[in-house]
């Protein structure tokens, strides 16, 4: 596809091997892409998308580790440079964003404000 552009995100090996998991369990449709945006919410004003889903006409398609990424062109001002992690602790479980646009976070790792 000649519309496919440099992801503006990264995935860590553990993030990749974790949406992988579950595209699998969840059998998660051809036609889904990995969904990465933001929404107005949360305690520091935006939280974090991230699931499978189809493409929206305002969407930007990247390629990144297997995966085709939808993301509303509008949302790559929050997110350009972000990268998305998963953590297996005993004191952490689950995917992780570390966003250089983030002025500030809260306590629960999933809400930002920029």
């Amino acid at each position: 596809m000649s519309d496919i552009l440099t992801m503006p995100i990264t995935l860590t090996d553990g993030a990749v091997k974790q949406l992988e998991r579950i595209k699998a369990e969840q059998n998660v449709p051809q036609d889904h892409g990995l969904r990465v945006g933001v929404k107005g919410g949360g305690c520091s004003g935006f939280t974090y998308i991230l699931g499978f889903d189809v493409k929206e006409e305002n969407d930007d398609i990247f390629e990144i580790k297997g995966f085709q990424v939808f993301m509303n062109k509008a949302h790559a001002i929050y997110l350009l440079g972000m990268e998305i992690d998963f953590l297996d602790g005993l004191n952490n479980r689950g995917f992780t964003f570390t966003n250089p646009n983030a002025t500030d976070t809260c306590g629960c790792g999933t809400s930002f404000s920029a």
